[in-house]
């Protein structure tokens, strides 16, 4: 017993003397240590997006961006008188189909130059299809047809009125896009400009109602076709050069298969309206979008479709000195009232004055154009106030919004 009292003493002490014991861990990671790195290959994460370029820092073209501002101007102005002078030598359908089928030439050289690939979507085909109807071959069509009994000067400031349908559609159309109250004046006080320019207290008196009207349902195509684009053909993955060429050729094959079901082929081809064709198709449908494209690549859409409100002042002007066209007080007058509304419907806040980095697929969501000035189109961001074109759209009014696009006639 004597032994195994001082065995179990001998334990007690040395557990007094070592403490309890633990089973050994491995030492921690120092807090501070960075995560080992991802594993390069396929799996690796893809690097930050660029940040935005500063318009100061993107590539200056030769000419002025003010220059090229009023060329647009002028060209778009024109083109009231170039289908005036067309049609007197050419049916409407012919006029239309000559100027898509001259502007789809100048577009598809740029696409050339610049290497742009056509669309492989079937589905973005289908819908160009319909974008080209509403913003090319309808409206230039209904133009063409309204200036057979109509002077110009009232054709090209009908096209003004097109930012006034495009304002009323889009609070219907566009849960976004809510009208404010300087909006909505801007609706009203448009509108009541058109009823001054068509005399509506004399009775509409000497007013060609049904040529008047083809011209206004002209305008009413444009924003029509800003709203369809906006929700169809955002996203693609193609540029903007790229689906206004793709638009235009749609349009051109439309109105190849059309004019030869309406129309005889033209006996003679009489010089003046030949020029005036291929200078609106070359000029109107072709350069000009190309100058509206670079225009909202510089100084922006807000900037850019400013271009809208000179528009029916030069067709006026081109009308009454060139083409002897009488003009009474109550058109210039209502003109005036129907752009100081149109200038109201279009006021928005002003985006940052950054533009992302060019790359291979820039302009990618944005859609066709119309060239509002006088019938051409491409797409364009929020609905533009003329009726040429479908707008670029990567440059938007505010985040989300879809392409603008300016319109001529």
């Amino acid at each position: 017993m004597k032994d195994h009292r001082n065995i179990r003493l001998f334990y007690e002490d040395v557990f007094v003397r070592l403490g309890p014991m633990s089973v050994p861990r491995e030492p921690a990671a120092p807090a501070s240590a960075p995560p080992p790195p991802a594993p390069a290959g396929p799996t690796a994460s893809v690097p930050p997006a660029p940040p935005p370029v500063p318009r100061a820092a993107l590539p200056r073209p030769a000419a002025d961006w003010r220059v090229r501002f009023a060329a647009l101007s002028l060209i778009w102005g024109f083109s009231f008188l170039l289908i005036k002078v067309g049609t007197e030598g050419y049916a409407p359908f012919q006029v239309t189909f000559g100027r898509l089928l001259a502007g789809t030439a100048v577009l598809v050289a740029a696409m050339a130059v610049r290497r742009e690939r056509l669309p492989r979507s079937a589905r973005t085909w289908g819908r160009l299809a319909v974008a080209a109807f509403l913003l090319n071959a309808a409206p230039f069509s209904l133009f063409s047809y309204a200036e057979l009994t109509i002077p110009s000067t009232l054709a090209g400031i009908c096209n003004a009125t097109s930012p006034l349908w495009g304002m009323a559609l889009s609070a219907v159309a566009l849960s976004e896009d809510r009208p404010t109250r300087r909006r909505v004046a801007g609706l009203g006080i448009g509108f009541l400009g058109v009823l001054t320019v068509l005399g509506a207290w004399q009775g509409f008196s000497g007013l060609d109602l049904p040529g008047t009207g083809m011209a206004l349902l002209a305008s009413f195509c444009y924003p029509v076709g800003w709203i369809y684009v906006r929700r169809t053909l955002a996203g693609t993955g193609s540029s903007t050069l790229a689906l206004t060429g793709s638009q235009l050729l749609l349009g051109t094959v439309q109105l190849a298969v059309v004019t030869p079901l309406f129309t005889s082929a033209p006996t003679s081809f009489p010089v003046l309206p030949t020029l005036s064709v291929l200078a609106l198709g070359a000029l109107g449908t072709g350069l000009a979008v190309l100058l509206q494209y670079g225009l909202v690549q510089e100084v922006g859409p807000t900037t850019a479709q400013m271009v809208t409100y000179f528009i029916p002042v030069i067709a006026t002007a081109a009308g009454v000195v060139l083409l002897g066209e009488r003009l009474s007080w109550n058109t210039p007058v209502g003109a005036l009232i129907v752009l100081v509304g149109a200038a109201l419907t279009q006021s928005r806040a002003r985006a940052a004055d950054t533009v992302p980095e060019p790359g291979p697929d820039s302009g990618s969501d944005s859609g066709p154009a119309s060239d509002s000035g006088s019938g051409s189109a491409t797409a364009l961001p929020p609905p533009p106030p003329t009726a040429h074109t479908a707008p670029p759209a990567p440059h938007t009014e505010r985040p989300g919004a879809g392409p603008a696009r300016l319109s001529r006639s």
